[in-house]
């Protein structure tokens, strides 16, 4: 498959991400209804950020998200932002089916602190090095 570029007034870019939110405690807590409006939450939110959504699954306590990311985005703001918009909508909007399992909350998010990050591409990582390491050297 052919690597999509996209354009920005001064760049050409394909920067892929592969993002892994965990719900709090480990908690078994998203329904399939929960991951509808996550996905709908994450979209709008990428929008927002010149991002794309494309692609999105999650199991009953995490989420994986591949993010095509505009190179505009400092990627730490980008995932508080995803994670911040994400809680405070679940929290309000599921409230009385998440209060079984987060019953003593002070703090009301509904992420761990912790998540992973991993950019992604077309071509594995060893063959982008030899490609840099082949490229011809300045003669002078």
């Amino acid at each position: 498959m052919k690597t999509q570029f996209r354009k920005a007034s001064h760049a050409v870019f394909s920067i892929h991400l592969h993002v892994v939110l965990i719900a709090k405690y480990r908690k078994e807590v998203i329904t399939q209804e929960i991951l509808v409006k996550l996905q709908e939450v994450f979209n709008r939110v990428c929008e927002k950020r010149k991002c794309l959504l494309t692609e999105f699954s999650g199991e009953d306590n995490h989420v994986h998200l591949l993010i095509d990311v505009h190179p505009d985005n400092n990627i730490s703001q980008l995932i508080g932002s995803l994670k911040s918009a994400s809680s405070r909508i679940i929290r309000k909007e599921f409230q009385d089916y998440l209060k079984q399992y987060y019953w003593k909350e002070k703090d009301p998010s509904f992420w761990t602190d912790a998540y992973s990050v991993n950019s992604v591409g077309g071509a594995p990582l060893e063959i982008v090095k030899e490609y840099i390491r082949s490229q011809d050297k300045p003669e002078r």
